[in-house]
């Protein structure tokens, strides 16, 4: 069957689509920081309705609401799920967006500018405007459609599974599409994934004295930030190969079409045009096509976000910190579960002398 039609309206509604995303862009909702949450949702659950698309919201036992929609096929038809996430990570640093800054969603030269207007509010009006298409031009969807559209993915969304468990029934779907990709460098057509790795987001904390010590005592006091960084490089070398024990016991070994469909991939992708976009010269340890696809796909990771000790303020301040964070996130590939992830960790610390290290995990 022909979407001519359909493409053909959202081609003569294009302005009102960038204009309501634009809207969305606008509208802070920092779930990190529990920012402009609700009225996030709320309007998610006006655009909806301004569509024709019935939508309310859902209250979970924590967090922001999920904003929850159904639309029926006239004729019996399979029921698609359509994930999406109003939320966005945290802006900062702030001084270094251009073009009026993260909540501007100005456009210059066709690019919209703002926080979110990828990552996931451009995903969320996708589905909206695709059924709106139909609705219009049709007067009907093609199947049913249930919208899940919630708040907190950015930080693991902590309460979606409790409320998820409480409302099977309502979930139940033929199959599920989350629209929260990307599109392939150089070729802009839609990067669909037919799984993901899963993040676990882990914090080390190292302590020391009860309090800051000036430095001229540091021969006789431990130094949190160094235990820290020694226990850093137990867990991973040069080669970006994770130390620790067991660590890849059982995964998921690539079959003949796997490889085959990176071989695919790596021809389509320019990956000299990601290495422009991110300011590299070349990719870490010199990979480049299909290795570069693989390891970016099905490599396992362990990745430092940020550091959090001592002084970086203007002047000096000659102190040994009294205590020493790092976050990090582990992306882990099929068989690798998060608890079994966790003890292995916690293992290799207490194995290298660092089982004073506590380690902390957060949902992801």
């Amino acid at each position: 069957m022909s979407m001519q039609d359909v493409y053909d309206w959202i081609d003569a509604n294009a302005d009102e689509c960038v204009r309501d995303l634009q809207r969305f862009v606008q509208q802070p909702s920092i779930s990190a920081q529990n920012v402009g949450l609700r009225e996030c949702a709320t309007l998610v659950r006006e655009m909806m309705h301004a569509d024709g698309l019935p939508a309310e919201f859902h209250e979970l036992d924590e967090g922001p609401p999920v904003v929850f929609g159904h639309l029926e096929a006239k004729k019996p038809s399979k029921t698609i799920l359509c994930y999406s996430h109003y939320d966005v990570q945290p802006p900062e640093p702030l001084d270094e967006w251009t073009h009026g800054g993260p909540w501007s969603g100005e456009i210059v030269d066709g690019v919209m500018y703002g926080r979110g207007s990828t990552d996931n509010k451009s995903g969320v009006l996708a589905f909206n405007k695709a059924a709106k298409a139909f609705l219009q031009v049709r007067g009907e969807v093609p199947v049913n459609l249930k919208f899940l559209i919630e708040g907190e993915e950015e930080i693991g969304s902590p309460n979606l599974a409790a409320w998820a468990e409480k409302n099977e029934e309502l979930l139940k779907a033929d199959g599920m599409h989350c629209l929260d990709g990307s599109m392939e460098t150089g070729t802009q057509v839609p990067d669909v994934s037919l799984g993901l790795k899963s993040v676990l987001f882990v914090e080390l904390i190292a302590r020391g004295a009860k309090m800051d010590v000036h430095s001229l005592n540091f021969p006789l006091v431990e130094s949190p930030v160094w235990e820290l960084v020694w226990a850093l490089n137990t867990i991973l070398d040069r080669d970006r190969k994770i130390l620790v024990e067991g660590w890849e016991e059982g995964i998921w070994q690539l079959g003949p079409d796997d490889e085959q469909q990176l071989t695919d991939k790596a021809a389509r992708v320019d990956l000299n045009a990601l290495k422009e976009e991110w300011g590299i010269s070349e990719f870490a340890l010199g990979r480049d096509g299909v290795d570069a696809i693989r390891a970016r796909t099905y490599e396992p990771t362990a990745n430092i976000q940020g550091m959090i000790a001592g002084y970086t303020g203007p002047g000096r301040k000659t102190i040994i910190p009294n205590e020493a964070r790092v976050r990090m996130d582990f992306r882990l590939i099929p068989n690798i579960q998060p608890a079994d992830a966790i003890r292995k960790l916690k293992a290799h610390l207490e194995k290298h002398g660092f089982g004073h290290i506590e380690v902390q995990a957060f949902d992801g």
